[in-house]
């Protein structure tokens, strides 16, 4: 059996509780309660593999030095308390930074100009090339290089079998608004707005429509 904390670490524990309006029963606020919990854990672990493949591929990147982690996260049942459901998850102790926000956009300067804000922005951009532009790692934030509480948008259908607790507008704006660094650079990315596709000219482009012809007359 593998010891999820050491003696003595401080963790984090995290209550998911579902408000409860107009005549909810008990037996649905407990039902809530638990897909609430399931659904962070299931979000954080799955981003959690991405990474691992994403460590895999930087290694190999010459000089692109560490790379982020998103920590684990794990269910917990207490069945003698009334919100029986929650998490549980190692604290970061530091400065806790946002480098990126729900919707993709740049937050602030510390996600542009510090090492590990440009490689969570290279990572963003390296999950969207390996989905094919389906998923997309979000909402990214921590404590230097130890990253939590990610959130992960995918396209309607979802990817794979997996659906996000994001909406799939992020991944839209993620591929307007991401700038490349020089990490991007190091795994060979591309820019992604040079995958946006060009818009069509329409019979009303005034661009398309013929010039009119001068008639000269002559004297004869």
């Amino acid at each position: 059996m593998v010891t999820a904390f050491r003696p003595g670490q401080h963790c984090v524990l995290k209550v998911h509780n579902s408000v409860s309006y107009g005549t909810r029963c008990e037996e649905e606020l407990l039902c809530r309660n638990y897909s609430l919990a399931v659904e962070e854990c299931y979000v954080q672990n799955t981003a959690r593999e991405y990474i691992r493949a994403y460590k895999e591929v930087a290694k190999a990147a010459e000089a692109f030095g560490e790379v982020p982690d998103i920590i684990p996260i794990y269910l917990v049942h207490r069945p003698s308390n009334d919100i029986p459901y929650a998490t549980l998850e190692e604290e970061l102790i530091g400065d806790f930074v946002k480098y990126s926000v729900r919707d993709g956009r740049e937050v602030n300067l510390m996600r542009r100009e510090s090492e590990a804000g440009q490689k969570c922005c290279a990572f963003q951009h390296w999950v969207y090339h390996k989905t094919e532009g389906n998923l997309l790692v979000t909402d990214m934030q921590g404590v230097g290089m130890k990253l939590t509480d990610v959130g992960i948008a995918t396209c309607r259908k979802g990817y794979k079998g997996f659906r996000g607790n994001c909406s799939t507008s992020f991944i839209d704006q993620f591929r307007a608004l991401h700038q490349c660094n020089r990490f991007c650079g190091l795994l060979g990315l591309q820019a992604l707005q040079s995958d946006q596709p060009k818009p069509k000219r329409t019979g009303n482009d005034p661009k398309l429509k013929p010039k009119k012809k001068t008639l000269t007359s002559s004297k004869v």
